[in-house]
Parts: C-alpha cells; sequence; structure tokens
C-alpha cells in the first residue's frame, strides 16, 4: 500500500518510487497541506513542516491565541472565511443566504484501486494494484453537508488525481457557488507558470510568465475548453528546462468551462486551484443528493518540462483514452473536406476513394454536406439523414461501395448544433440553448442545441444510432463549431439555469457512452472546429482528436509542438493538404508537411485527383513508410529538442518503447544567409549502444553508425549548404524545409 496513516499525528503520506504528497490534519479538523515533490522516506510526524507565526490583522479563531490561523496555513480544500481570505477552492450558501463553513474531518477510508466517477471521463486502472486511493471524509455538522475529498496515487507513475464529491444530508438543501476539483498550496512563489493559449488556427502555442502577487490565470466560459486557453498549466523553477528541473503539470479532465487559477499572496505562498469555472455556476442540493467534480490530473517532475509531458502522455495514452483504438494502430485516412467542400457528388467522392486506395490509403472519411439539403453552411445541422440528390444510395450505399474498394469508411456528425433552416429547428426551436424571447447570437449561421434536455440528447441519439446501424462506418468524426452565447434552457425554471452548462458537458458525455457501447469498433476523433475542445475529458471518448482546423505544415509545428506539454502524438489528427495552403495560403513542400504531420495519427486532405504523378509516387511511398513506423510514432517516447517559439528552427523525435529505433524530424522556417552550423542533440538513446542513422526522403543518405552517445552529446549535424557546407545539394535548403531522421540499434 503506497498510503500510510500516521494516528498519532493524524497525517496521510501518499508516495511511490518518485513523489510524497503529506496531509495533516490540522489542530480544528481541516486538512492541511504538508508537502509535494520528490519521495521523502516515511516517518511518523511531518509536523515539523507546519509553521505557524502571530502576524498582525490576521484573523485567529481560538480566543487567546495569535498563532494560529488560516490566513497563513495551507491547506487541502479551503473555503473563504474561517480565517482565510484567499480565493476559495469552494463556496456553499444556506437556504439563508449564508456561505459560512466548517468542514473537519470525520473519517477516512484508504483501498486499492481505483473508483470511476458517474457520468464523467477520468483515468483508470486495469488492475487494483495499479493505485491506491485515499478518501477523506470531512463534514459540516451545521450545514449537514459532507465533502469526500478523492485521492489517487498511481504505483509506477509520479502522478496524483484529485476530486471531490458533496454529498448533501440538509432538509432545507444547500447550494453549491463553487467547487474546484482541487487545490495544491505551495511554500514558495519561485516558479514560471506555462500555459497553452491562442485561438481558432493557432491554438496552443506556449507562454511562459513569471510569478508574482495576485492572480494568474486561465479559463474558458465558452461552453467548451475554447481555442484560446487548454485546461492545463505548467509551474516550474527558473531554472527548469526540457530536461533537467523540478515541473509540476496540472490537467483537468473536462470540456466545458473551467478555471486554472494560481494566487500569489504576500507571504509569497502559492495557491493553484482547478475546476469548473463558477461563471453562471449554481448547483441545488436536496437532501440526499450529491455533486460530483471532474477529475484534477497532478504530474511531479524532477526531469524538466518534457520529463512532466512524458508522464501525460504514458496517463493519458494508456490509462485515460479506452477501448479497441487504445493500443491499436491508426488507419491512414483521407478526408475529403478540403478536396470538395460542399461541391461533390458520389461521383466524385468515389473517384477520390478509388485513386486513394491505389496509394495504399486505408479510410475514406465522407466530411460535412452529405445530410438534409446541405449545400451551404446555414441550413440542415441537425437533420441527419442522407442527402440523395448528391448520394443516390445515401450513406449505406456509399460506405458499401468503398468497402467493395477494400477501404472503410468514415463519416463527419456535429450533433451538438443545428441551423434555423433545418426540420428541426422549425419542430423544435425550443432546443436552442439561447433564450428565444429576445435576440441571440449565430455563428457560423449555427445555433447550440440544448444538451442539458434528455430528450435532445435521446433525439440526435436516434438520427445518428440509424445511420451507424443501417450503413458500414468505421470511424466518426464528431465537430462541434461553435461556442456558447446567451446561454438559457427554454421551458426550465430559474434553478435549472445554474445547472445548465454543466449538463450540457454531461449530455455531451452520454451521447459518448451510448454510441460507444453499442458500436465499439468505431474510431471516434473529437473535434471542435478545430482545437477547441482538444482536452483530457474528449480522450476518454475518442482516442484522437482533430489538433486544429489550420493545416499548414510550419504553423502546425507550433501547434503540435504546444499540444505535446500534455498531449501524447496518439491524440493529435495530422493531415497533409494541398499547397498553397488553404489557411495560411504558405507554400511548403510535400515532404515538408509529411513530416509534420507523420507525428500525429496522418491522413491527406486535397484533391487527390487533380495531382501530378510525381507527387502521387511521393505520396504512395509517404504512406508506406507512416504504416511501417505508426506503432513507434503512436506508442514511442516523445522528446521536444528545439522550440519553434525560440528559434527559426525546431526538432523532436519519438524513440521506440524497447530503444530499438528512433525518428528525428529538424524544421527550418527561413534560410539564413551564410548561416551558422548547427547541430540536434538526441535524447532517449543507450549511451554505449551503436546505432545506424539514415536520412529519409529528400536526400535520402546514409550516415552509417555512432555511439549513442555520440548522437545525444556530441549531436547530428544538420549544417547544410546555407552555412557554407561544401558538397550539399541546392535542393536541400530554401524556407519552409525539414529534414527526417531514422535511427535504429545495430
Amino acid at each position: 500500500m503506497s498510503i500510510s496513516f500516521h494516528e498519532n499525528s493524524k497525517e496521510f503520506h501518499l508516495y511511490n518510487d518518485e513523489i510524497s504528497y503529506i496531509i495533516k490534519i490540522l489542530r480544528n479538523g481541516q486538512p492541511g497541506h504538508v508537502y509535494y515533490g520528490r519521495r521523502l522516506h516515511d516517518r511518523e510526524d511531518f509536523g515539523y513542516l507546519v509553521e505557524y507565526a502571530r502576524r498582525d490583522m490576521a484573523p485567529y479563531p481560538y480566543e487567546g491565541e495569535s498563532k494560529f490561523t488560516l490566513e497563513h496555513l495551507r491547506q487541502e480544500y479551503p473555503t473563504y472565511g474561517s480565517g482565510d481570505t484567499r480565493y476559495p477552492a469552494f463556496e456553499l450558501e444556506r437556504a439563508d443566504g449564508s456561505r459560512v463553513a466548517d468542514f473537519k474531518y470525520k473519517s477516512h477510508n484508504i483501498f486499492k484501486g481505483k473508483k470511476t466517477l458517474e457520468g464523467l471521463p477520468a483515468t483508470y486502472v486495469e488492475t487494483d494494484d495499479e493505485a491506491d486511493t485515499l478518501e477523506l471524509v470531512l463534514e459540516d455538522e451545521i450545514l449537514q453537508t459532507q465533502i469526500i475529498l478523492s485521492y489517487t496515487i498511481y504505483e509506477e507513475l509520479p502522478v496524483l488525481t484529485k476530486n471531490v464529491r458533496f454529498v448533501c444530508e440538509n432538509t432545507e438543501g444547500v447550494t453549491l457557488l463553487n467547487c474546484m476539483s482541487g487545490c495544491l498550496d505551495l511554500p514558495d512563489r519561485n516558479y514560471e507558470m506555462t500555459e497553452l493559449a491562442g485561438s481558432w488556427i493557432r491554438e496552443r502555442h506556449v507562454h511562459t510568465r513569471k510569478l508574482n502577487y495576485g492572480i494568474q490565470s486561465v479559463y474558458s466560459m465558452r461552453g467548451c475548453s475554447s481555442h484560446q486557453f487548454n485546461p492545463f498549466i505548467m509551474l516550474r523553477r527558473e531554472n527548469t528546462d526540457e530536461f533537467s528541473g523540478e515541473a509540476l503539470g496540472f490537467s483537468l479532465v473536462y470540456s466545458g468551462d473551467f478555471l486554472a487559477q494560481v494566487e500569489v499572496d504576500t507571504y509569497d505562498v502559492t495557491r493553484v486551484v482547478l475546476g469548473i469555472h463558477p461563471n453562471e455556476f449554481r448547483w441545488e442540493l436536496k437532501d440526499g443528493e450529491s455533486f460530483q467534480t471532474p477529475e484534477m490530473v497532478m504530474v511531479y517532475s524532477d526531469k524538466g518540462s518534457n520529463g512532466m509531458s512524458q508522464v501525460f502522455h504514458k496517463l493519458y495514452r494508456t490509462r485515460l483514452a479506452r477501448g479497441k483504438w487504445r493500443d491499436k494502430e491508426r488507419p491512414v485516412l483521407i478526408n475529403n473536406w478540403e478536396a470538395t467542400y460542399f461541391d461533390f457528388d458520389e461521383e466524385k467522392i468515389l473517384n477520390i476513394a478509388g485513386r486513394a486506395k491505389e496509394l495504399g490509403i486505408e479510410l475514406f472519411v465522407l466530411d460535412d454536406g452529405w445530410f438534409g439539403k446541405r449545400n451551404t453552411d446555414n441550413c440542415s445541422l441537425g437533420d441527419w439523414y442522407p442527402n440523395l440528390e448528391k448520394l443516390p444510395g445515401g450513406i449505406k450505399g456509399l460506405a458499401q461501395k468503398i468497402e467493395n474498394m477494400g477501404m472503410k469508411f468514415g463519416l463527419w456528425f456535429e450533433p451538438e448544433m443545428t441551423n434555423k433552416d433545418s426540420d428541426l429547428f422549425r419542430a423544435h426551436p425550443d432546443w436552442l440553448l439561447a433564450d428565444i424571447r429576445r435576440n441571440y447570437c449565430h455563428s457560423r449561421n449555427q445555433y447550440v442545441l440544448d444538451f442539458s434536455k434528455q430528450e435532445v440528447v435521446d433525439y440526435i441519439y436516434a438520427q445518428m444510432r440509424k445511420i451507424l446501424k443501417e450503413a458500414p462506418v468505421s470511424y466518426i468524426k464528431w465537430d462541434m463549431n461553435r461556442a456558447f452565447s446567451e446561454v438559457f434552457s427554454n421551458g426550465n425554471d430559474k434553478v435549472y439555469q445554474g445547472k445548465v452548462r454543466h449538463k450540457y458537458i454531461l449530455g455531451v458525455y452520454s451521447l459518448y457512452e451510448r454510441l460507444i457501447q453499442e458500436f465499439p469498433d468505431i474510431l471516434f476523433e473529437s473535434c471542435a472546429s478545430g482545437g477547441a475542445r482538444f482536452d483530457p475529458g474528449m480522450l476518454y471518448y475518442a482516442p484522437q482528436a482533430w489538433t486544429s482546423d489550420n493545416t499548414d505544415a510550419v504553423d502546425r509545428i507550433k501547434i503540435q509542438y504546444g499540444t505535446s506539454f500534455a498531449y501524447p502524438l496518439s491524440s493529435m489528427g495530422s493531415h497533409v493538404s494541398a499547397s498553397p495552403n488553404h489557411q495560411a495560403r504558405r507554400s511548403t513542400s510535400l515532404d515538408m508537411r509529411a513530416n509534420v504531420a507523420y507525428f500525429g495519427t496522418f491522413g491527406y486532405e486535397l484533391d487527390i485527383t487533380k495531382l501530378p504523378e510525381e507527387e502521387l509516387k511521393v505520396m504512395k511511398r509517404q504512406i508506406e513508410f507512416m504504416k511501417k513506423h505508426r506503432a513507434l510514432i503512436q506508442k514511442g517516447t516523445f522528446y521536444r529538442l528545439q522550440s519553434p517559439f525560440e528559434s527559426n528552427s525546431s526538432a523532436w523525435m519519438v524513440v521506440s518503447e524497447d530503444g530499438v529505433e528512433a525518428l528525428m524530424a529538424y524544421f527550418r522556417i527561413t534560410q539564413p544567409a551564410n548561416g551558422k552550423f548547427e547541430r540536434i542533440y538526441l535524447k532517449g538513446l543507450e549511451p554505449s549502444a551503436e546505432y545506424h542513422v539514415c536520412e529519409q526522403f529528400g536526400a535520402e543518405m546514409d550516415y552509417g553508425d555512432f555511439c549513442g552517445d555520440e548522437l545525444m552529446y556530441a549531436g547530428v549535424s544538420v549544417s547544410d549548404s546555407s552555412a557554407g557546407l561544401a558538397g550539399v545539394a541546392w535542393n536541400q535548403q530554401g524556407d519552409n524545409f525539414s529534414r527526417l531522421f531514422y535511427i535504429n540499434k545495430n
């Protein structure tokens, strides 16, 4: 058991070979935070780490004593008031309006394994020996309400997960106004905070700032985790880099509104809270009812930020993603969207699919435009029946023809949206998530359906189920193309409105779960106008996500690099598209586009019927290469070697689980004039082992054999004729340039 309880000191020590997390029941009965970091040897009493002091103007709960105050104590799940005037982790309101709370330790439960969270995604274990769990039961006798703080520590990973459940036993009920999934109070502020920020077509760029007094936070109030911010932050020491130093990662397994907040008080104590955003959240609990928060995941690394990322990758790839496609190699696909947009018929689709089959592509995906009378983006969302003018045999007929070619068939849906010009809207205008008595916003000519209502979810489920029962569909791209604006659930009362945003996400999760249970062989890919819902909650249902609507190779380097801070390569949908690119209008070589897209799930999104024969030959070779190496890419260990946010060039690599082979990609955006010599220092190899290095495509050069220590410490030269290097061909340089190296152990 990796959790010790010391009765005399009233301390809980959660530990494995890498980390320790220590909780102490304080004098007032509340759980205090003692330590989080590298593994400590267990002892009976760590109380010396809890420091008390008298400070003027602090509130003291005990008469005549001026040392014990929650204003200056680190806590596990603090509330506002009772002496602590910092931002709380939760807030409750009684029927009479009182928000004063005093939750004290009542009991605890330590057990092997990990519980599931009803209706919510969460990390899991396959055997109880993989993790241990502590449940702390806190009770406020006056409120007649309990809080259960749940902590799970994984046996072989430096991972601690937290979630909270509120249980009301008050006949008058209580109302939740704020309920974070977890809190961590750190003893100093000597950290830099890294967040993943951006917007549509430039998601998850890496931004870092030094912590300072007051509040620094990222959030979403858009109904989804958003293009703008991701439910992930990292705190790292100032001397931490990719491969050394201390880094703490915080991630929320949730797909809706969130808040990730760091508060630094004027005594340099840092408080981290992460959970559902409290804006417009108000959840009434009646006697006997409970509320469950989403899961917060914490990763500790003393091996730099890359070490932290690798832990997230392994956890999310193997203990968050589920089902058949968790470990199965993902198919090379082609999506017709950027090839045809809405302008297609069955003949055009079959021509693209036939050529794709000749190239070795395994899955054809029919995107938007196949349903209702959908020829533009202003109609038919919600009318999930095939357009027989475009597809005379319907989805069933088209899917069967593509299956007969020897390919699998995939289909695009946008289940959560509707247009005013649709049968659904005409029949059920009250199903919009908007106050239909007044003006409300559209975005992309569409409106959000009220997935907080069970009848809406049931209706969409029935339509999707009918298609999937009739046709051989092997893949679903689930899109969500607009954020919330005026949130109101028509026909429901005032009390219900405070629950709508969270119930909406629960409705999305429930629809996913029903479809997954009924169609377990389908590969789901989540999408939200690109990367607006690229979060851990989605990975529980869809093991891969469309990383961004921006398919430009140069922009994708930054997007995929930033995404890798928390998410594995197996989760990143990545396609080769046309040049000039449809979003950035930038021209890049076919090799460059593929060299970026390899480091993800890989596919194509362009009209291959219009490409010259030479490019088709290159694509066929790319597909063969991906099939040969996709197990390495999907399951290997990923290393960020050089940041595109700090340099004109960048690099990353992935090393197989057994250490036998690796792929390294190098990218340079603009060619320097009379530039420097440049080397990339590899990672993850055995220093004493011998490796063969070969450059793929373009140059196709065999560099010979090297020891692992040479490749890691002396590096691999990526210098070319732009640095005056003799004997290098002119076609091996220029703007938007990439190189790909295959390294395998002799």
